[in-house]
């Protein structure tokens, strides 16, 4: 039986193109509050267990039904596996496990959000993709945003915890490694069949960690379950297919602008919700994310962060 790759999935439209990075910073944004439920109420490692098999299994159901390819030999099976231990594993077991030891979600994304400045300045030796002055101001701008989205949503949250706080750097670092990793040699990986076994991965390795670290507990309540839902479907699905397909198609530096617009629709999505009050401050905040993704996004040439890096 042969294998064909889905027209969708490899020859975007331009409107999908263009709203694909929006798309993907909207989905991202609610996976701090997503995981703050399920942290709420399960061992975070035993959470990502559940919800790494659940993906694993649901992208090798689409890679069948369309019949799209998987990774051939075993180098592009262990290229998958080693994106999916930084960019799920790493990542979001760092990123859980902070934030169920009482790290908020507005500091954790704020330390993340450090990963465009580490991407920007690791892709120029790793990848040879050349970071020019307007693209670092756009960095630096956006940072600063991030810092004051956060410091105007929760001035003096209090003393966090050494291990919530390595966590929180165990996860920037993963996700900036992801990122470097899968653009420099993941590009040739089958899309749908490579993330199902990136999840693959993913989940043997919460599963081992679940064992080694014992006392895992789920709370099947209402709060856990819809958590679980939305973040394996919109988060698990979705957006990391918009993540992968980004990457493949645009820059490193650029992809990793996009993440400076997670922290504040963050706050705008808990006022929302929770009817927490944006200050002034943070409205600064947001306007430099904004004002960042642009700067860092435009090339000398005028094309945005929609555009394809050309050959050569």
């Amino acid at each position: 039986m042969s294998r064909i790759p889905s027209p969708a999935l490899n020859t975007p439209t331009p409107a999908a193109t263009t709203l694909a990075p929006l798309l993907f910073v909207f989905l991202w944004s609610t996976g701090f509050i997503g995981t703050k439920g399920a942290a709420l109420n399960a061992d975070p490692f035993a959470y990502l267990s559940v919800r790494f098999v659940l993906a694993a299994l649901l992208m090798a159901g689409l890679t069948l039904a369309l019949r799209a390819p998987w990774p051939r030999g075993q180098a592009q099976w262990t290229q998958a596996a080693i994106s999916g231990l930084l960019l799920h594993a790493g990542y979001l077991g760092a990123v859980t496990y902070g934030i169920s030891q009482q790290l908020p979600a507005g500091v954790m994304s704020v330390i993340v959000g450090l990963q465009p400045l580490l991407t920007g300045l690791l892709s120029g030796p790793l990848l040879g993709e050349n970071v020019n002055g307007r693209q670092w101001a756009g960095l630096g701008l956006g940072f600063v945003g991030v810092v004051l989205v956060v410091l105007g949503r929760a001035p003096g949250s209090g003393i966090y915890t050494t291990p919530a706080l390595l966590a929180a750097a165990f996860a920037l670092v993963s996700t900036t490694l992801g990122t470097l990793y899968q653009r420099r040699s993941g590009a040739d990986v089958p899309l749908l069949g490579g993330t199902a076994g990136q999840y693959a991965a993913s989940a043997t390795a919460m599963l081992l960690i679940t064992a080694i670290h014992g006392g895992a507990y789920i709370h099947w309540n209402t709060e856990f379950i819809v958590s679980l839902v939305w973040l394996t479907l919109a988060l698990s699905v979705g957006a990391i297919l918009l993540l992968l397909t980004l990457i493949r198609r645009m820059p490193a530096t650029r992809v990793s602008s996009l993440f400076y617009l997670v922290p504040p629709l963050v706050v705008i999505e808990a006022y929302f919700l929770y009817g927490e009050h944006l200050s002034a401050l943070a409205l600064v905040g947001l306007l430099g994310c904004v004002g960042g993704v642009v700067l860092a996004s435009v090339t000398p040439g005028g094309r945005g962060m929609f555009a394809r890096r050309r050959a050569g």
